[in-house]
């Protein structure tokens, strides 16, 4: 793809006839993107934000098959009912079926010998993927399985050959990756239906689910293989060509929790019933954002980002609004839906701001449900997954979601109970929190990673400014705002770097920027080079540090030519798609493009923009620069499409960049916001003038609040690297 250098004969069509018809989003989703490579994206069938997400799963355990799926290999060792997408760790695959035929050996099994299990090759030639339905041929058995999903259900249909001896294998004991069985149990209920539970340990720690099975036809026979409950066999005869379909749904909370989301959400309904059901709820959220203008490579792009982004958050609850809570207890409908699967070390970034624009009322019982988790373990979630804390990654990013779309005024949280909850996380002493108010910053002889921590509490505490400023807490804000800046501690003149101090406040003496080691480093998933500029909240103190505007700009600069090595220890595949020292796979540089804008020099942003666009995504299965991180990579190039992006969290400010498409069409609570490119071409790549429902925008952003009013912003594009903005006023 080169976004750079679109077709002007495509751009003229799109200007005459785009605008009269929609685009449909739906129609250009490609679900094996992020597939390869590092992606790690979910492959199957779901419903948007669904707690159930029915796909196959691998042989293979290792860290690119953390969604159960790698384009590079095709074992099937059955299709799960849970999935996680775009995540760096690997767990669920829960509740797994796999159609067979004949004597089998009961075990995951070793590729290319099918004497060590019941697993499958699956024919990826023939292979059907599309949002809400996934269908493969399983070549050792002749059988042809399909799945669609509900919210909290899957549904199969396996076509089997005649025989004498086809089974179903319900499969409890193979987790993904870091699951492992804690307490399984099924039995039958008559002769279609199977209930039972899996609980487990592994990332998610005391992971609970239950469930219900139920078939089309009655089964021959019910048979527990093992006195473990690993597996059960259940048997049937089938004719050539005889579709057996199967049902399931899944709940947190109980069998009869699992029964009642059954008889809500599946019982009554076909397969063809259900695929058309969920792609039509996949096509009304994939048309929320329409573009115009843009190659057949960029729709593609991003509407499997949309796709991508939608899969999580995933509901907790039942359909009664009964959940498990963090504190591993279950509970009545409070009132709105719980979710799960918050990576929000990667989502805070833009996912949730995007869906702040357009999932307004989603959002509401996000945040409600993650002030939940702060009432049932003291502080909001970092990593939150099943009802389980992680703990992974640094920071505390749940302060800096909630406190996001409590300033933008999201409906329906109430704003002393968030303000509870974000101060008091704040002020934990949790994740080096103690040494932070002991000492100002967090040591690197007492806190591992200390200066990843640091940072991201520093900026956790200047989201948490916002709030406090809104509600008027003036001397939580006063504190919190000082606090904010404690990266200072870090920062050394010397070397132009942030560098780790000790309690003693003896700088490192090995220090190298470089060094992005695992083993030994303040850093996380990065070196100085990055996190040196992981300061949104504080861009005015950064150009103090270097000496003024004209040298911070120059230091910029270097960041994207300087030398790509990284050295140290174990060094993190996490760190990819690097341009200089920028990692764009990886989110603590998701915001640096922008500060070019923000510094004076917005044609500096719009090229790398253009640069980012065009080589760090692209069509193919690893067409991500890093995972997919629960829909944060996406994320990014979805906001950069639209010409805009929140740099500094919680402020309702959204940072102009470049647009890159001709028009964009954003669903809103106050109708419709337009963005609109004029005069593009591959020269006039640089925005001249901007233009907010026809008056002229002389600043580098626009406001949360702007948007969601609805309007149009207007771009005139030219080939003069200009500043369309007063710089006094920025």
């Amino acid at each position: 793809m080169k976004i750079t250098k679109l077709l002007i004969a495509v751009t003229l069509v799109v200007a005459m006839v785009g605008c009269c018809s929609k685009p449909v989003g739906i129609d250009y989703v490609n679900p094996k993107i992020g597939s390869g490579g590092h992606g790690h994206v979910f492959v199957g069938a779901n419903a948007p934000f669904g707690m159930t997400q029915v796909g196959p799963t691998s042989i293979s355990q290792e860290w690119d098959w953390c969604s159960g799926y790698h384009d590079s290999e095709n074992s099937v060792i059955g299709f799960s009912h849970t999935h996680l997408s775009g995540t760096g760790c690997g767990d669920l695959f829960d509740v797994t079926l796999m159609p067979v035929i004949g004597d089998v050996v009961y075990s995951r099994g070793r590729l290319g010998d099918y004497t060590t299990g019941f697993w499958s090759e699956a024919d990826r030639t023939q292979e059907v993927v599309e949002p809400g339905y996934y269908s493969v041929p399983l070549t050792r058995y002749n059988i042809t399985a399909e799945m669609t999903a509900t919210e909290r259900g899957g549904l199969h249909r396996y076509t089997f050959p005649a025989s004498d001896e086809a089974a179903i294998i319900l499969d409890l004991v193979h987790g993904g990756c870091w699951d492992r069985p804690e307490d399984l149990y099924a039995e039958a209920e008559g002769d279609r239906r199977i209930v039972g539970h899996r609980h487990t340990y592994g990332w998610a720690n005391a992971q609970k689910v239950f469930f219900v099975v139920e078939f089309s036809k009655p089964f021959d026979k019910f048979e527990p293989i093992d006195e473990n409950n690993f597996y059960y066999r259940i048997h049937f005869k089938t004719e050539e060509q005889e579709q057996i379909g199967v049902k399931v749904a899944l709940s947190t909370v109980s069998v009869e929790g699992a029964k009642l989301n059954f008889e809500s959400e599946v019982a009554s309904k076909s397969f063809d019933e259900v695929r058309k059901e969920t792609k039509a709820k996949w096509a009304k959220e994939l048309n929320k954002i329409r573009i115009y203008g843009a190659s057949e490579e960029q729709m593609e792009i991003f509407y499997t980002g949309m796709y991508h982004m939608y899969v999580a958050p995933s509901l907790l609850s039942d359909v009664d609004g009964k959940y498990r809570g963090a504190d591993n207890e279950v509970y009545d409908n409070p009132g709105f839906d719980t979710y799960t699967t918050f990576s929000l070390w990667d989502t805070y970034r833009a996912k949730l701001p995007l869906m702040t624009i357009t999932h307004p009322e989603l959002m509401d019982d996000i945040v409600n449900t993650m002030i939940d988790i702060y009432k049932k373990q003291s502080f909001l979630p970092i990593w939150h997954l099943w009802a389980c804390e992680t703990g992974c990654m640094v920071g505390s990013p749940g302060i800096i979601a909630v406190a996001d779309a409590v300033a933008k005024g999201i409906e329906g949280i109430d704003p002393e109970e968030a303000w509870e909850a974000i101060y008091n996380s704040c002020m934990h002493d949790i994740r080096g929190g103690r040494y932070r108010k002991a000492y100002g910053y967090m040591p690197n002889d007492l806190q591992a990673e200390s200066i990843a921590h640091d940072m991201e509490f520093a900026i956790a505490d200047a989201a948490a400014v916002e709030v406090a400023r809104k509600l008027g807490k003036s001397e939580e804000e006063a504190y919190l705002e000082n606090r904010s800046h404690s990266w200072l501690n870090y920062f050394d003149h010397s070397t132009g770097f942030v560098r780790g101090k000790s309690s003693t406040g003896e700088w490192r003496e090995d220090f190298n920027p470089y060094n992005a080691s695992r083993i030994s480093n303040e850093y996380c998933e990065g070196n100085a080079w990055q996190y040196t500029w992981l300061v949104p909240q504080d861009l005015d103190l950064l150009v103090e540090c270097f000496g003024g505007v004209e040298q911070t700009i120059e230091r910029l600069d270097g960041l994207f030519t300087a030398d790509t090595k990284m050295e140290g220890e174990d060094v993190t595949p996490d760190i990819s798609g690097l341009i200089g020292q920028y990692v764009h796979g990886n989110e603590p540089s998701h915001h640096i493009i922008y500060f070019y804008t923000m510094l004076g020099e917005p044609w500096k942003a719009a090229d790398r923009l253009y640069e980012v666009m065009d080589t760090m995504y692209s069509t193919e299965v690893d067409g991500l620069s890093g995972n997919e991180d629960v829909g944060q990579m996406s994320a990014w190039y979805i906001m950069t499409t639209l010409g805009f992006y929140p740099v500094e969290p919680a402020t309702g400010k959204y940072v102009i960049g470049v647009p890159m498409v001709d028009r964009a069409e954003i669903d809103v609570e106050g109708g419709e916001f337009i963005v609109e490119r004029k005069g593009f071409s591959e020269k006039a790549r640089y925005i001249q003038s901007i233009e907010l429902n026809g008056k002229a925008l002389t600043r580098n952003y626009i406001t949360h609040d702007e948007i969601i009013a609805g309007g149009k912003l207007s771009f005139k594009m030219g080939e003069k690297k200009s500043v369309w903005y007063s710089i006094d006023n920025e």
